[in-house]
């Protein structure tokens, strides 16, 4: 299975709902995966993690978006928050969620592989 990498450009919850199942998806199939959150992406990070239509979700039997990214991060989906946008954020490496890494888009790209997979949403 090749390599999945995605990246968030946008703090939009509904998309970082949507690349947290595709990337547990892929981990779940026994493949590697790495989500990126560029720039605004990451003010999505601050914790308490939430969205506004985790309600919704939670009533129709689906995991809040915290829920969620614990749950991805459990199958092995590293979550990668770029240096620049926790600055735009205000938030530093010990504000983040736990178990998520910080870094830049040239480590981002430079550990994929010729046959890694790349989205942007």
């Amino acid at each position: 299975m090749h390599p999945l990498k995605i990246v968030l450009i946008t703090p939009d919850a509904e998309r970082f709902r949507g690349a947290l199942t595709l990337a547990a998806a892929q981990a779940a199939l026994g493949g590697a995966v790495a989500l990126f959150l560029q720039l605004d992406a990451v003010a999505m990070l601050h914790t308490p993690l939430s969205a506004p239509r985790d309600e919704a979700h939670a009533a129709a039997g689906l995991p809040t978006l915290a829920a969620l990214l614990a749950d991805a991060m459990t199958l092995g989906v590293q979550v990668i928050a770029c240096q620049s946008g926790m600055t735009l954020a205000g938030l530093t490496a010990g504000a983040l969620p736990k178990g998520i890494d910080v870094g830049g888009p040239v480590q981002f790209l430079a550990d994929g592989a010729d046959e890694t997979r790349i989205l942007i949403g």
